[in-house]
């Protein structure tokens, strides 16, 4: 228990604790220790008091409930609203309700003799009007209301009268109905029972009302009269406005010109600076060269050598049927390899007049392994087109096993390796030389933009140089599953000009060009051509499959490279049938 103490506890000194002090003792109250101090343990919400607190401050869920006195009964959750509905008598018993005892229909209708409409009308009696009507009338020959004339029908229509009378009948009864209604017919004179002695029925009274069909007067009645004023009033005009308006408007007949009063000039006066024409144009200023000297030194010697070439490739493929007719019309010497003598001659016989110089870079181009001459390969791959001159069986004979001339086999050494001709197509028995590659070096007699910053092959690594520019195909950025409307990158997953201008049936499927790309498991292959209703056995799928990986460097198998090989067969087996 807090033990109260008096306020001048410690500052005066007590000589009398025995005796009591007099007074009133004023405690000193709370203090901030006793503030601050927790309260342990913390004091339980009574339950009277908890269930206000859920009315005023519920918890989340909790259902509002407004009592009225702190010990009031919890009747809220057993008290119902509303009148409490009687079950009424169902269809079945309406219909065929329950046969009664002959005591049960005696007392029904005991009980319904009280009724005046049972003492009148009993059910199943007819009704009895005697005790309604007065003593000692005699039912039966009594007869009440009033006698009813019979007209008939045709007498309404063909009445037995006269054309006058129904004529007179009938303007009597109209002359009545004009009197009492005040009704006339369309067109009908009133007859106002003048004295017409003086006048006439076509005589005219009053003044002609002014008529005019065009509206004038609705019009004028429409408008206000400060508004009448000002239409017949004088419009004020600036003179200063009316002459600028003269001055700067056409008129008919007149040319506009606007500063014809302040400018005296001639009239064949140009304004402003002559302008010398310029020395280039804009070819000159791209190029600073002349056309014929667009290209110089190195890139001339090779725009010229590529066009030699191509004459060259075209005289070939139409003059010749293979690459070794065509190869044996250059070797004039039979050596199995061209000079430059029998080059000259070649292109001389072919209209192509070379100088020196041209020859000798020809040759130079055209001599991979650097030997001065230029052999069966070289030819195939820089003087014509080995793709659309294929070489058969017999070519393959005289080529790999030395027959020279053609005369004897086994004659002199082969132009070509067995291994140097490659099958045409999968299974084809055509073959085609094998694509000869350029060294990739840089000559040392010019530079180029890639020697400049030492992207060639044994230079210095350019991988930690800064780059420049924002790529236009970011493949650097993982492309988004869902791309916005206002996302206008290209991720490298986007379709070329030609698959937007004719798209394929597959896209209409949801299926686009990178699902045919994809690297995908044997199984999955498998179960996509089945699928589609290609019948493949097992040991076909695995053929195929084999040479589909060796299509890729890494063995893998998209949709596209399976598609592409087992049709490269079928078209194969058609063919030998």
């Amino acid at each position: 228990m807090l033990e109260i103490k008096p306020i001048y506890d410690g500052k005066y000194l007590d000589r009398s604790p025995n005796i009591q002090s007099s007074g009133k003792l004023i405690p000193v109250g709370e203090r901030v220790e006793t503030c601050l101090k927790e309260i342990s343990p913390r004091p339980v919400t009574p339950p009277v008091v908890r269930k206000f607190l859920n009315t005023t401050r519920p918890d989340a869920g909790a259902m509002r409930v407004f009592y009225g006195k702190a010990n009031d009964p919890d009747e809220a959750q057993y008290l119902v609203h509303g009148v409490r509905t009687r079950p009424s008598l169902s269809a079945g018993s309406l219909i065929n309700p329950p046969l009664r005892t002959l005591f049960q229909q005696r007392l029904q209708e005991r009980r319904e003799d009280i009724y005046q409409n049972h003492q009148k009308a009993p059910l199943g009696r007819s009704y009895n009007q005697a005790p309604g009507l007065p003593c000692g009338l005699d039912l039966y020959k009594t007869i009440f209301g009033k006698k009813t004339h019979r007209v008939f029908a045709g007498h309404i229509i063909n009445p037995p009268k006269s054309r006058e009378q129904v004529e007179k009948e009938a303007q009597d009864g109209r002359r009545l109905y004009i009197r009492t209604h005040n009704h006339f017919d369309v067109g009908e004179q009133i007859n106002r029972k003048y004295n017409w002695s003086k006048y006439t029925k076509d005589s005219k009274f009053g003044i002609a009302t002014p008529n005019y069909n065009d509206g004038r007067n609705v019009a004028r009645s429409l408008r206000w009269l400060d508004q009448l004023q000002l239409q017949k009033a004088a419009t004020l005009v600036s003179k200063r406005d009316e002459d600028f308006r003269a001055r700067t408007q056409p008129q008919i007949g007149k040319v506009c010109d606007p500063i014809a009063d302040t400018l005296n000039v001639p009239p064949n006066h140009t304004f402003g600076m002559m302008l010398s024409p310029d020395e280039f144009g804009a070819g000159d200023l791209m190029h600073y060269t002349a056309p014929v000297d667009f290209l110089r030194g190195k890139d001339r010697q090779h725009a010229v050598l590529s066009a030699i070439r191509e004459h060259l490739k075209k005289a070939n493929f139409h003059n010749f049927s293979s690459l070794l007719e065509s190869f044996r019309h250059y070797d004039k010497k039979g050596s199995g390899a061209i000079g430059k003598g029998e080059l000259q001659s070649v292109c001389r016989q072919f209209n192509l007049d070379l100088n020196p110089q041209i020859l000798d870079a020809l040759l130079e181009y055209c001599d991979v392994d650097g030997d001065g001459q230029i052999d069966f390969m070289e030819f195939a791959n820089f003087l014509n087109w080995k793709d659309k001159m294929p070489i058969r069986q017999l070519e393959e004979d005289i080529l790999t096993k030395g027959n020279k001339r053609g005369t004897l086999a086994g004659e002199g050494e082969s132009l070509v390796k067995k291994e140097d001709l490659l099958p045409k197509e999968v299974g084809s028995s055509e073959k085609t030389p094998r694509t000869l590659t350029r060294p990739q070096t840089v000559p040392d007699r010019f530079h180029t933009s890639s020697s400049v910053i030492s992207a060639v092959v044994g230079g210095p690594s350019a991988a930690n140089y800064r780059t420049y520019g924002v790529p236009t195909v970011r493949t650097d950025l993982a492309a988004p599953c869902i791309k916005r409307i206002s996302d206008m990158k290209n991720y490298g997953d986007e379709s070329s000009s030609g698959g937007l201008i004719n798209p394929s049936l597959y896209s209409l499927k949801g299926v686009h060009e990178k699902h045919f790309f994809m690297s995908r498991p044997k199984d999955e292959i498998a179960s996509i051509f089945r699928n589609i209703g290609v019948e493949i056995s097992e040991e076909t799928f695995k053929d195929v499959w084999k040479l589909a990986s060796m299509r890729h460097p890494r063995g893998q198998v998209c949709v596209e490279t399976f598609r592409n090989v087992l049709d490269e067969i079928q078209a194969m087996k058609m063919g030998y049938y």
